[in-house]
């Protein structure tokens, strides 16, 4: 009945995510990979949705000065090009790929590092339900006014749907959205071109009004007051910015030769995103547009340039729709990237171990379930208020961006008799941390009344909750020193191994005398967990068994998933732990075998092996160490996993005794 449970279970699950993947097929990097057009679509979607928010509220800020929209047009532009320059610094200097999380553990410290990383996992929560919301204010700008009360649902269902999308894997979720990034591109240049076209000839009186306006300006402000008025703009567009860093994190997925396509796929997204913004911008201005109540500034400025034309109609309801679609492309981002960085982040100690784990997709199931869990939570609590959700939104975004920023001025500095480009790279990224430096620390004065402590809350409290968590790694590493120690003695005790004969058979892999007991003992590595559970087994079982056989099943985790050469690299670490297990029970005079696999579930791949070495060898007994805590908690039981109690319930099933001896630390 368990076994007919757990097949309707999978066959549900294929339907929805799809059948698994071979994760040591030699052309399944190569299958999953993204060539640059569409990591520009899939990764650089994050930032050219931004247009669809950020240029609005920086000439909303204007506080009617629109003319100084010029000004913050070319900011705009010249900020996105000096960031982007940045990050493809940080792509060449991380080939394999170097988020914030990784450029700020590497080259300041790591604890900085769990500071970047913890702002970036909100950051990508905060892309997503930025991001759909926003596409759902697109949206409904175009509807009618009494389905406002249908947005919110809207925006659930969607975000579901975007769930499931990934868990299917990277491919499957970005080819379907090529022909909606498309048409944003068009329409928004399509409306930018028509506006810059129309108003060609009043180019020289916009640049006329401009410079009065400016001089009116500092009649009625004062010199300062301009320059805070522009800045103020200027930094509460930092949305226009954001997800530029999703390249160099999300550098594992793009197609070999990674470093080229990453840079390709940056300077489209540069050059896309600047256009877009800046032009959108200047739109604003050449139409004098103003907010409307239930409309974007984006619906209110196409409205203004197609409004009059034969299909203008239509190509308004396009323009929206592409940009309700192309934040829900957006969305993809932090399901792409957030995942990424809690495995990152959780192979270092700082979140739980699982969230490194692959599924029979090869994706990092518990990560896009945690994201997108915490996405519904927040989307419910915020009522999906685009405006509330972009204070939150800016201030973890730039303060990843300052870190980044800040480790690449430090790493310039550092190889500055090595390196004889150091001045002008650190040039770069001086300005870059200039830049997002001031814009971080704008926005946190300027909203911190608004929301803005919100984020500081939420970003500290994970912050902690990775300390803890590394702490409780930390102290079970040290209590795990004494078994370890074994180590030492079971090397000693090695025999050295013979040398081979060249013409020499190679000796089978299972023994003639299977007759014999046999103790089948599951190892992770050569270590002093598997030496303890082996000489419990001596101990307790002394004479009892002759045959030994060591089976380890390798789990291809998100820090393995990263090429050929990864798990060629593991495979080899396995076999050498096993042979040395081999080689140890064969110097005492015992049989001994080693059988391993590999998989993204440890689970299933043992069991396998143990059924295998069951049908050679039936008087078997399976045995397995569990650690045990002084204080066993729910706290350690999320941060552990029980893998020897799944197993041996599987295990059962085929009617394999299982033991399981306990590990206490």
């Amino acid at each position: 009945m368990d076994d007919d449970r757990l097949q309707i279970r999978k066959r549900i699950k294929r339907l929805f995510v799809g059948g698994a993947r071979n994760a040591k097929s030699p052309d399944v990097f190569h299958k999953m990979s993204l060539v640059a057009f569409l990591a520009w679509i899939g990764l650089g979607a994050d930032g050219i949705s931004s247009a669809c928010y950020g240029p609005g509220e920086a000439f909303a800020a204007l506080q009617g000065h629109y003319y100084l929209a010029i000004i913050l047009a070319a900011m705009t532009a010249v900020t996105v090009f000096v960031i982007s320059a940045s990050y493809m610094q940080i792509i060449e200097l991380f080939p394999t790929g170097g988020g914030g999380y990784l450029v700020a553990s590497k080259l300041l410290s790591p604890t900085a590092g769990a500071v970047s990383g913890c702002a970036l996992v909100v950051d990508y929560v905060l892309t997503i339900i930025v991001s759909i919301a926003g596409g759902a204010d697109a949206l409904f700008s175009f509807l009618p006014a009494e389905w406002q009360s249908r947005k919110l649902m809207t925006e659930v269902v969607v975000l579901v749907i975007l769930i499931l999308l990934n868990m299917r894997g990277v491919k499957e979720s970005v080819i379907p959205i090529v022909p909606v990034f498309m048409l944003f591109l068009v329409t928004h240049g399509v409306a930018i071109l028509a506006a810059v076209i129309t108003h060609a000839g009043n180019i020289p009186v916009v640049v006329h009004e401009t410079a009065v306006d400016l001089r009116g300006a500092f009649g009625q402000l004062g010199f300062l007051g301009v320059c805070a008025l522009i800045l103020h703009a200027y930094s509460l567009g930092g949305s226009s910015y954001t997800g530029i860093e999703a390249v160099s994190n999300g550098l594992p997925l793009l197609r070999e030769p990674r470093v080229e396509t990453g840079k390709r796929t940056m300077i489209y997204m540069a050059v896309s995103l600047a256009v877009i913004a800046g032009g959108l911008i200047l739109g604003f201005l050449f139409f004098r547009v103003v907010p409307q109540e239930n409309k974007t500034l984006n619906a209110v400025f196409f409205e203004a340039v197609a409004g009059s034309w034969p299909a203008g109609k239509w190509f308004i309801l396009a323009a929206l729709g592409s940009e309700a679609l192309i934040l829900l492309v957006a969305a993809q981002t932090g399901f792409l990237d957030g995942p990424r960085v809690l495995a990152n982040m959780s192979l270092d100690g700082w979140m739980p171990s699982r969230f490194s784990l692959l599924s029979e997709r090869l994706v990092t199931e518990n990560g896009i379930l945690l994201m997108g869990g915490a996405s519904l939570v927040l989307l419910w609590i915020s009522n999906g208020s685009v405006a509330f959700l972009l204070v939150l939104y800016s201030i973890n975004v730039f303060l990843t961006f300052s870190l980044s920023q800040l480790g690449m001025v430090k790493h310039w500095w550092e190889v500055r008799a090595t390196d004889a480009r150091w001045r002008h790279n650190i040039i770069i990224n001086g300005i870059g941390l200039t830049l997002t430096s001031f814009i971080l620390i704008t926005v946190v004065v300027l909203k911190f009344h608004e929301g803005g402590w919100l984020t500081l809350i939420i970003t500290g409290s994970l912050v902690a909750v990775a300390f803890a968590i590394k702490q409780h790694y930390k102290n079970t590493r040290k209590l795990l020193v004494r078994l370890d120690a074994l180590l030492g003695d079971a090397i000693a005790a090695e025999p050295a191994p013979p040398a081979a004969k060249p013409d020499a058979e190679p000796a089978p892999r299972l023994a003639a005398n299977s007759s014999e007991k046999t103790a089948v003992i599951l190892v992770n590595g050569f270590g002093g967990m598997g030496l303890h559970t082996l000489f419990g087994i001596l101990r307790i079982f002394r004479g009892h068994f002759k045959n030994f056989v060591f089976i380890q099943a390798g789990l291809i985790d998100a820090g393995q998933f990263k090429g050929a050469a990864e798990i060629e690299r593991l495979q080899r670490t396995i076999d050498d732990g096993l042979d040395r297990y081999v080689t140890l029970m064969q110097g005492r005079g015992f049989y001994a075998e080693g059988l391993t696999s590999l998989g993204t579930d440890v689970v299933e791949e043992v069991e396998k092996l143990a059924v295998q070495v069951i049908e050679h060898f039936p008087n078997s007994v399976v045995f397995t160490g569990q650690l045990v805590f002084p204080k066993e908690t729910g706290f350690t039981r999320i941060l552990h996993n029980y893998t020897a109690f799944a197993l041996q319930k599987r295990l059962y099933y085929h009617g394999i005794p299982v033991l399981i001896l306990p590990i206490r630390v």
